[in-house]
C-alpha cells in the first residue's frame, strides 16, 4: 500500500476498529481535522456509536452533522441519496466535505448484509466524477467476519489506519467490475409460495393479489398498500421492459413477507432504485419508488432475464 499524496475528487476508506477506544480515536481526528479546514462533517452510524462520537467531540459536535443509520439507512439502497442529498446542500461552496458511514453491523439480516455490501460498492459509482469528499466507512473488527472484512477491501479503495493516514488498498476491484451485472444468487422461494403470471392484460391482477396476501400474514393495512404499490410498480416494468409479462412469487419468512418478480428483460443499470429522478426526468422512477415504500430490494441478473425481491417486515 502506498500513501496518497493529493486526495481524489472522491475519497471512499474503510476503516477498522476494534472496541469504542479504537472507534474514537480513529474517527474523531478525522472529524476534528474537517472542522479545522471549514468542511462540512456528516456522520451517519448507529445511535449508540452516535452517542459514543458526541461525547467524545464535546462542543465540537455542534458543528457536526449527525444522524441515526439505524434509520436514515435501515433500507440500505437509501444511503446513496443521503449522502447525494449532503454533498449537492454544499456543491457551490467550493469546499470538500467529510462523512463518516457506518452501514454495516452485525444485527444485519443476511439480504440486508449483501445488500449493504453492494451499496458500499456502488457508491464508488455513483460518486466517483461527482462529490469532492472524504467519505470513511467504519468495520467493526470485534463482530463481524473475516469474510465481511475482506468484502470491504474489495469495495473501498483506500483503507483509513489508525494513525490517520489513507492508504491505497490493493485488492479493490475498480468500478468497471462493481458495475458489471450483478449475479449472486437469490435464495429460491419457498414451495408454498403464492405464484401470479402476469402480462398486460392481467397487470390488474397484481395489486389485489399480492395486498389478500400481505393482509393475511399480518401486515397493516398501510404496508399492504405500499407493498401492493411496489409490486405494481416492478410488474409494471416487466410490460414495459421485461418482455411484456413475468412471475410473481410471494410468501412470507419469519417476521418479513417477500415478493419477487422474474421477467425476461435485464436491468442494466447499476444504479436502479437507488438513484432519485432527476427533475423532468421521464421514467425511471419506478424501482426508486419501491425503495422508499419496501424495506429492502435486491435486483439480480438472471441467465435468461432479471429478478427483483422485495421485503417488507410486520410491524
Amino acid at each position: 500500500m502506498s500513501t496518497h499524496s493529493h486526495p481524489p475528487h472522491f475519497r471512499h476508506a474503510a476503516f477498522l476498529y476494534a472496541g469504542d477506544a479504537s472507534y474514537v480515536d480513529g474517527l474523531v481526528p478525522f472529524i476534528r481535522g474537517g472542522l479545522e479546514a471549514e468542511e462540512p462533517v456528516l456522520v451517519m452510524v448507529p445511535r449508540p456509536k452516535l452517542d459514543l462520537l458526541r461525547e467524545a467531540l464535546g462542543d465540537d459536535a455542534g458543528e457536526v452533522q449527525l444522524a441515526d443509520m439505524l434509520e436514515v439507512g435501515a433500507n440500505p439502497a437509501r444511503i446513496s441519496p443521503a449522502w447525494g442529498d449532503f454533498a449537492a446542500a454544499h456543491a457551490d461552496s467550493g469546499r470538500r466535505t467529510r462523512g463518516i458511514g457506518e452501514p454495516i453491523w452485525s444485527s444485519r439480516t443476511p439480504a440486508e448484509l449483501v445488500e449493504c455490501q453492494r451499496h458500499e460498492a456502488l457508491i464508488n459509482v455513483a460518486f466517483e466524477d461527482v462529490a469532492a469528499m472524504d467519505l470513511v466507512c467504519p468495520y467493526d473488527e470485534n463482530a463481524l467476519g473475516p469474510a465481511v472484512l475482506e468484502e470491504a477491501r474489495r469495495s473501498h479503495p483506500v483503507m483509513l489506519d489508525s494513525g490517520g493516514n489513507f492508504l491505497d488498498c490493493s485488492t479493490y476491484v475498480g468500478t468497471d467490475t462493481i458495475a458489471e451485472p450483478f449475479t449472486l444468487p437469490l435464495p429460491e422461494a419457498p414451495p408454498g409460495a403464492a405464484v401470479l403470471e402476469f402480462d398486460a392484460a392481467t397487470l390488474q391482477c397484481v395489486r389485489v393479489f399480492v395486498a389478500a396476501h400481505a393482509a393475511a400474514a399480518g401486515l397493516s393495512a398501510e404496508r399492504c398498500e405500499d407493498l401492493a404499490l411496489a409490486l405494481n410498480e416492478v410488474a409494471t416494468n416487466s410490460i414495459r421492459h421485461g418482455g411484456g409479462a413475468g412471475s410473481l412469487h410471494i410468501w412470507v419468512d419469519d417476521e418479513t413477507v417477500i415478493a419477487e418478480v422474474r421477467d425476461h428483460g435485464q436491468i442494466d443499470r447499476p444504479l436502479a432504485g437507488r438513484e432519485p429522478p432527476r427533475p423532468g426526468q421521464i421514467g425511471g422512477h419506478g424501482l426508486w419508488l419501491v425503495n422508499q415504500l419496501c424495506d429492502l430490494m435486491q435486483i439480480r441478473t438472471l441467465a435468461r432475464g432479471s429478478a427483483v425481491r422485495v421485503h417488507m417486515r410486520r410491524r
